[in-house]
């Protein structure tokens, strides 16, 4: 027991002498997550459009005033025809262009019906589907004012409740995401290098030769990162916190609990790439390249899971981030309990059970 702790305490050591391995262990995820968390959103504000107003009344002034007075929009220029539509485009400032119709007023009074033609620079669909979305809220809102008092037959109002995220704010999708991403892509890369590491500066025989069991060098080399990485987890949180004000419905106990078995999950995985790689480079390279892509793409961090091609669809299931974004999503956004998110928690289990029982028969191929 007293080499086995021996052997942990040397980890330790190796791991607060190399200042590299703990500005990648604190420092980046700091970065990362303030860098994800401002910088990837799915809203918009002060959005540059333009405006053509074939009719220049009171009610489509009225309707200018009302869109600019939003925070979403900002009127950078007003054109005086269809000809200047396609020509503030191609400048790429302008992502929007409001064409009112001529006489909007005398039709909106004599037919109650007036046209607002939306046209927004679809090279990014989904800024362009926003800014129409937040455009037509904005319309609707006005229309509902002019209307107010005025009974008609037969109306049908849909009432939307948004529940979880009533303000429906972006960073409460990506910050459970970020956390996974960091926590896997750190945690792996700091332990896929781990026992490269021992060949290339030639200790590796010093560990074949010692006394301790494969299971002992493979927990060894997994413990220090593992009490590492509870900082960096805890550190993720305060920031989604006290930042991002990202609400925790659920159990901080449970959210410690799971975020220490992905932790776990994470770190083993790192190992097994580690039994496997013949170099640092090698063992660096497959945990950044070979997790980064499927943890982003196929864990549902960015893209819906269930928009995805079938076979996508089950090759997600492999992915352990995807399993830790329901269940931390879940525990935060929702407050659910183990008794909702136990089957995701067994999957991680599981996975975990796996890469570790593969690291170690694959380091006792190394010492036959």
């Amino acid at each position: 027991m007293k080499r086995f702790i021996g052997f942990i305490q040397k980890e330790f050591y190796h791991i607060l002498r190399d200042r590299r391995s703990l500005f990648i262990l604190f420092g980046m995820p700091i970065v990362q997550v303030l860098l994800f968390g401002f910088a990837i959103t799915n809203e918009i504000n002060n959005v540059d459009i333009a405006i053509l107003d074939h009719s220049k009344d009171a009610t489509t002034k009225e309707i200018i005033a009302k869109i600019s007075a939003s925070k979403y929009f900002s009127i950078k220029q007003v054109i005086d025809n269809e000809a200047s539509i396609e020509k503030v485009f191609k400048k790429g400032k302008i992502k929007a262009v409001l064409n009112f119709e001529k006489d909007f007023s005398k039709k909106l009074i004599t037919d109650n019906k007036a046209t607002i033609q939306i046209l927004t620079d679809a090279t990014d669909p989904n800024t362009a589907n926003t800014i129409s979305n937040y455009t037509t809220s904005i319309l609707k809102n006005y229309q509902q004012d002019l209307n107010r008092g005025i009974q008609l037959s037969y109306q049908i109002e849909p009432k939307v409740r948004l529940a979880y995220n009533p303000e429906l704010k972006s960073v409460f999708m990506f910050v459970p995401g970020v956390m996974t991403v960091i926590l896997m892509l750190v945690s792996a890369m700091m332990t896929s290098i781990s026992i490269t590491r021992e060949k290339e500066l030639g200790t590796m025989e010093i560990l074949l030769v010692s006394p301790l069991k494969p299971f002992q060098v493979i927990i060894g080399k997994v413990v220090p990162y593992i009490l590492l990485a509870v900082i960096n987890a805890i550190v993720i949180i305060l920031l989604s916190l006290f930042v991002f004000k990202m609400p925790v419905q659920g159990s901080f106990m449970l959210l410690g609990a799971e975020s220490i078995l992905f932790i776990i999950n994470a770190l083993s995985l790192g190992i097994l790439i580690s039994t496997i790689a013949s170099s640092q480079q090698t063992a660096m390279m497959a945990s950044l390249m070979g997790l980064m892509l499927p943890v982003i793409l196929l864990s549902g961090f960015i893209f819906p899971i269930s928009s995805m091609p079938l076979p996508l669809q089950i090759l997600s299931n492999i992915i352990p981030a995807k399993w830790f974004i329901i269940i931390i999503k879940g525990i935060m956004l929702k407050g659910v309990g183990l008794n909702f998110i136990w089957k995701e928690t067994l999957i991680l289990i599981g996975m975990t059970l796996f890469f570790i029982t593969i690291s170690i028969k694959k380091y006792k191929i190394r010492l036959e």
